[in-house]
């Protein structure tokens, strides 16, 4: 059994890397189709040994189509994802325009695998925040365990969460700095060379960004509605790889033992967690891989029941295109979809 797939943004950083892994994974494929705006019509793109030449979006037929991937930010999501759903194509969104929709289900496979079955009210699944789905992968463990009562988490999230323009501001203005050329601020609101921005996406009018918002909506829908969060989220002068400085109060007792035992049986999960240099996960070894590593794990004396860890991950995989391509392979494995016609 194969299944047509198409991939929305398939030029852009994300939407490159769900080709990469929907081939790496051997996603059960009849057909693939490269998908983006006009302006990258007949660009061309891999996918494992082969070249796909981008279509247009707004030209193309999803009647045929049994699994859509969309990956071209929130305005086009809202736009086009109803449309395909209707179509009968099942939509996996990775942006956040359908994730606080009580009638779309919001999905990381090794936290809340069941709620996929909702995807029917619409024909869309949605991704979480890239900063939230490797947060949950660590949390879910451990909450079946103790039971958390709230989190306190501080993010240090690398520029290709900001996509490729990110990721072009931090290489051109490291390069001037060295060369001692005038430092050019468009993406960001500061400069990220050698700085930090304690500032993602927009403010909202308590004083958080929205950011740090979804982190707390995303938590509550896919975890527990009673679990109290808060966020500060830093960009930080990283290429690749999310990083997360995460404090846990928990109802009952849990050690720093109990939980990293707990982490090494979880799925997704990767305990990294030696007490001497170098015994702990950066975001340079995190890149390309599809863990959810998990280092520092110590107990908290200022609180009853508490644990402080480190969690990074690769946010164009975890927090985004794996992500992506594992809840296509729910939907097969629980044979909630069927492709619309035999491959040939």
């Amino acid at each position: 059994m194969s299944f047509k797939v198409a991939i929305v943004g398939a030029t852009g950083n994300v939407g490159r890397e769900m080709l990469n892994i929907l081939e790496e994974r051997g996603f059960p494929v009849s057909e693939v189709v490269a998908l983006a705006s006009r302006r990258s019509q007949g660009t061309e793109v891999s996918f494992g040994d082969r070249t796909l030449k981008v279509r247009t979006l707004d030209q193309y037929d999803f009647s045929d189509t049994d699994i859509c991937i969309m990956s071209a930010g929130g305005n086009v999501s809202k736009e086009w994802s109803p449309k395909i759903g209707k179509q009968g194509c099942v939509v996996i969104d990775n942006s956040s325009a359908f994730r606080y929709d009580q009638d779309v289900p919001l999905i990381v496979p090794e936290v809340n695998p069941d709620a996929i079955s909702l995807f029917t009210r619409k024909n869309i699944i949605a991704n979480p925040n890239c900063s939230t789905a490797q947060l949950v992968v660590a949390l879910k463990p451990l909450h079946d365990f103790a039971t958390i009562k709230r989190v306190v988490v501080a993010t240090y999230q690398s520029v290709s969460g900001a996509g490729k323009e990110g990721m072009d501001e931090l290489f051109t203005q490291t390069r001037a700095v060295f060369v001692a050329d005038s430092v050019d601020v468009k993406k960001f609101t500061k400069r990220i060379a050698f700085n930090v921005i304690p500032h993602i996406d927009v403010f909202l009018d308590d004083g958080f960004t929205k950011e740090e918002w979804k982190m707390v909506a995303e938590t509550k829908k896919m975890l527990d509605p009673k679990i109290k969060l808060t966020a500060t989220c830093v960009r930080v002068p990283v290429f690749i790889g999310h990083s997360e400085a995460v404090n846990i109060e928990f109802e009952k007792p849990i050690t720093a033992d109990e939980a990293r035992e707990i982490l090494r049986e979880a799925p997704g999960c990767q305990v990294i967690d030696k007490r001497e240099d170098g015994g702990y996960i950066t975001p340079l070894e995190s890149a390309g891989e599809d863990a959810t590593f998990i280092s520092r794990i110590r107990e908290d004396s200022t609180i009853d029941n508490g644990l402080s860890m480190w969690i990074v991950s690769d946010n164009l995989r975890k927090g985004a295109a794996l992500n992506a391509v594992q809840i296509a392979e729910l939907l097969v494995e629980r044979g909630l979809i069927q492709p619309k016609k035999k491959a040939a």
